[in-house]
């Protein structure tokens, strides 16, 4: 070995470690990804099968849904074994291999941890149902006794978020928290018995060589222990009215859980990572998470929540970067998720907001699918131009929009059933990809998926798209290659200068020599000179048209 390459050793540890700052990350919710068994489920098979497709989308790393056994009352966000593969997904054979051969083909993986409840199949639960009151078995949960002179009141007001009370019943009279499903018993993070076996699980798969986690619900987990009652009514818990010190979201006490997580992580060569799933007030809050000694990244779910305006876009953007630069974590720009609508849907629609509501809203209304696939192409350029990472829903590089009218006997999201079927639910996202143009469930498998797909999603496959320059699959392509080679780009590509204060029309430079304009108003705007390397909509001489983004390289003298 020379001097010179003593030099670049540690150079080289350093950047296999910060990978993440950078990385464009594609979520696999693996239940409607590929099916390689006929079963209609999505597999780790189908996985393993389509990681050329992955690889040629230019992503650096997968996120894969959970995939551990669960009786599937929230797809699966219901871990009755947190070591173990659900059998219609593979086995652990099979997930060591699909994480060898990830690894092959250049793409990280993270997993997905569920830290906030478990099943009520799993063991710990079982246990505690079959122990009694004050038992070590029920000190792992948040079990309580009634309110009421019998106490067959709830211990308090607290509701569910998918709707209805947070407590249930069980025999012997007391009452266990479940801020999600009844089936989804909710951890007692005071318990040290609980921290230990999470820093356990996350060993296992770190061993197993998975790169990070995404983490579930990471603004949850510390409950206080008086257990007040909010006292807001169900048109204040719809509106979410912010309360200070909530006794169950963001509690100063989950950092310290953060903190022991980030040791775990740290322990490894190169260090494991950790993406928040955190719904927190502010971008400034959410920078606590992000300290040093804390959590490496947390998904920028402001973005995802502003409307179609140039002003309100670069704003957003602007006061995300300020924040997360303060403690020097990078941003992770998300459009869509399992979650939420998909993003061609919600920037179809108008884009005012519900009134009377404490917090940004998802636009509601009609959708013009072309106008928000228009949008979208778009949003995506401005995206993967900001510095930090960029986080991909599966689908949404072929322009896949919301399925909005999936019949309601297929409807499977615990929110339809606890909101008497008020609330339709986040399936209209999870329907299975299109990677043919015909057959039973259009590439995803030999059978009928578990949600059908709709007809017209033939010309939206991936089999469609391929070959076709103007495609959505195509944008996403080239500009994957184009964030790969132009050194402006990522999360240490240069500094970003916005270049105008305009409320339609926003533009930013990055290092030297690159500029990204997008067009949120109704006319077409000036391009500034230089060469257009890319654009999201054909360009109208020099002009940029209404919903559309480019990126421009000027020569710099």
């Amino acid at each position: 070995m020379t001097s010179a390459d003593l030099t670049d050793e540690p150079v080289a540890r350093q950047q296999a470690a910060d990978w993440y700052r950078s990385a464009v990350t594609y979520q696999l919710y693996i239940r409607s990804f590929a099916d390689s068994d006929g079963d209609g489920l999505g597999d780790i098979g189908g996985i393993r099968s389509r990681l050329p497709y992955l690889a040629s989308l230019g992503v650096d790393a997968i996120w894969i849904n959970p995939w551990y056994p669960s009786p599937q009352a929230d797809a699966g966000y219901d871990v009755a074994d947190y070591r173990n593969i659900h059998a219609p997904f593979g086995d652990l054979q099979q997930a060591r291999a699909l994480i060898e051969e990830a690894h092959a083909a250049g793409l990280k993986v993270l997993l997905d941890v569920v830290p906030n409840h478990t099943s009520d199949e799993h063991p710990w639960f079982t246990a505690a149902l079959a122990s009694p009151p004050g038992s070590p078995e029920r000190d792992r949960f948040v079990f309580r006794p009634g309110s009421g002179p019998d106490g067959d009141e709830p211990p308090n007001d607290w509701q569910s978020v998918f709707g209805g009370p947070a407590w249930h019943r069980v025999e012997g009279g007391e009452w266990y928290l479940h801020l999600f499903d009844v089936k989804q018993p909710d951890l007692n993070w005071d318990n040290p018995e609980v921290r230990a076996e999470f820093e356990s699980v996350l060993r296992f798969w770190f061993d197993l060589g998975a790169d990070g986690f995404r983490i579930d619900v990471a603004h949850g987990l510390i409950k206080d222990p008086a257990l007040p009652s909010l006292n807001l009514s169900q048109q204040q818990i719809l509106a979410r009215v912010k309360v200070p010190d909530h006794p169950y979201w963001d509690r100063p006490g989950v950092l310290d859980v953060w903190q022991e997580w980030r040791a775990v992580g740290d322990s490894y060569d190169p260090p494991k990572v950790f993406v928040a799933e955190a719904w927190v007030e502010s971008s400034a809050r959410l920078a606590e998470y992000l300290r040093p000694e804390r959590l490496h990244t947390a998904f920028d779910f402001e973005l995802m929540r502003a409307r179609w305006h140039a002003k309100e876009l670069r704003e957003t953007a602007r006061i995300s970067l300020e924040a997360h630069d303060s403690v020097g974590a990078p941003v992770m720009w998300t459009l869509s998720n399992h979650d939420v609508t998909r993003h061609v849907t919600r920037l179809g629609r108008p884009q005012q907001r519900t009134s009377g509501s404490n917090a940004p809203e998802f636009p509601q209304g009609e959708t013009d699918v072309a106008l928000g696939t228009r949008r979208a192409r778009a949003a995506i350029l401005y995206a993967l131009a900001l510095p930090g990472g960029v986080y991909l829903y599966q689908g949404e590089e072929l322009g896949l929009p919301e399925v909005e009218d999936l019949p309601e006997e297929v409807l499977q999201d615990p929110t339809w059933e606890r909101s008497g079927h008020t609330e339709r639910g986040r399936d209209g996202c999870r329907v299975p990809l299109p990677w043919q143009r015909g057959g039973p469930s259009l590439g995803f498998g030999d059978a009928l998926g578990w949600l059908p797909q709709p007809a017209s999603w033939g010309e939206l496959s991936v089999e469609a798209q391929e070959g076709d320059p103007g495609s959505m699959l195509a944008l996403y392509r080239e500009a994957l290659r184009l964030r790969r080679e132009l050194p402006q780009l990522g999360h240490d590509g240069g500094p970003l200068v916005w270049t105008g204060e305009e409320d339609q029309v926003l533009g930013l430079a990055r290092g030297n020599g690159f500029v990204c304009v997008l067009n949120t108003g109704a006319v077409a705007v000036p391009l500034p000179p230089g060469r257009v390397v890319l654009s999201s909509s054909p360009l109208e001489g020099e002009l940029l048209p209404p919903d559309a983004a480019a990126w421009i390289l000027v020569d710099q003298d």
